[in-house]
């Protein structure tokens, strides 16, 4: 199965320990019948529990049509049913309408806000807004260094540092020599932050390549481009499941030998790593993510916990390959990794 690669800390808690403990709190929930049906919340699933009503926010800066934040709040929909939690979402990729999304939240006097800090300056005033208003927050995925300086209860993610220096391992292991990191969001820390990585741990030389990753045809131009203009690249990875798919594209339109890696994983990439298209993604289980921000919330609200003690809790990374991907298949299709 998919090798871990968790940052050797006593100040986080690992994938499996978090896991264990949403499958503890989903068993103590009531289950079956009236009671069910009425703490649905209309996102489906089965048992519920007998909490009060509570309406829980999440704001991110996915933009239109990324399959990945699908994929979280496919999570957080499955723990709202279970939690009785009326879940809300919003998005969007531009850094002060994200803000302003928070703040909206906050003027709505929802229980609980669940935000993502790609750009953590523009979204401070808005996370502290929250935080004094008496409303909880939660950050996922994204800003874990600032989670707890702007007043989260705590962060829910990989760490982007050691995934990236992850890859960089990896692709020493695979004999690698010159690779290209494609970052397709401008001024995304994470995605910064991946890519310093892989330069980290990476024995061969390493260029980043930003692109415009709302536009796939920018994508697939700017990738073929640098494929076309340095045959010696012999790996390209990207940071994004859904620029994966553009960079084998671009690779073959190029008639690149490079191969191609990528951060995240869903349906299209477990189906590329079966054919061999791509050769190995980081899994940080967006699923998870999504699952557990709503349930620390409710059991913040319900009875005053907060899961890892207030350091980051995490979710990943862990390295799929080929061999993996047989496996994955069923929880892929259905949307869930």
């Amino acid at each position: 199965m998919a090798r871990s690669r968790m940052a050797r800390s006593t100040r986080v808690f690992v994938a499996a320990a978090t896991a264990l403990l949403a499958v503890a709190v989903a068993g103590c929930s009531d289950s079956g019948g009236k009671d069910a049906e009425e703490n649905d919340g209309g996102t489906g699933g089965g048992g519920g529990v007998n909490t009060p009503r509570m309406e829980i926010a999440m704001v991110t800066h996915s933009a239109p049509g990324d399959t990945f934040w699908d994929i979280v709040q496919s999570g957080s929909k499955q723990a709202a049913a279970k939690d009785n939690v009326e879940f809300l979402y919003a998005n969007s990729e531009k850094d002060d309408e994200q803000a302003r999304l928070v703040q909206t939240f906050v003027d709505k006097k929802v229980d609980g806000i669940i935000v993502t800090l790609a750009k953590p300056e523009a979204m401070k005033s808005a996370v502290r807004a929250a935080v004094d208003a008496g409303i909880p927050v939660v950050t996922i995925n994204s800003g874990a260094e600032y989670s707890e300086e702007y007043g989260a209860l705590s962060h829910i993610g990989q760490e982007e540092t050691v995934a990236g220096e992850a890859v960089g391992e990896e692709l020493n292991e695979r004999g690698r020599k010159k690779a290209v990191c494609v970052v397709h969001e401008q001024g995304n820390v994470g995605l910064e932050q991946r890519c310093a990585g892989v330069k980290e741990t990476f024995s061969g030389s390493v260029e980043n390549l930003t692109v415009d990753g709302a536009s796939k045809p920018n994508v697939l131009s700017g990738i073929q481009a640098e494929l076309e203009a340095d045959g010696s690249i012999d790996s390209v990875v990207t940071l994004n499941a859904d620029v994966a798919a553009a960079a084998v594209e671009a690779k073959g339109a190029a008639g690149s030998e490079a191969e191609v890696a990528t951060f995240d994983l869903n349906g299209a990439v477990a189906k590329a790593l079966e054919s061999g298209e791509l050769t190995f993604a980081v899994d940080q289980q967006p699923y998870l993510q999504g699952y557990l921000a709503v349930d620390e919330l409710w059991l913040y609200k319900t009875n005053g916990n907060v899961i890892g003690g207030g350091q980051t809790v995490l979710t990943g990374p862990a390295i799929v390959t080929q061999e993996d991907a047989p496996e994955l298949r069923k929880f892929t299709e259905r949307g869930t990794r």
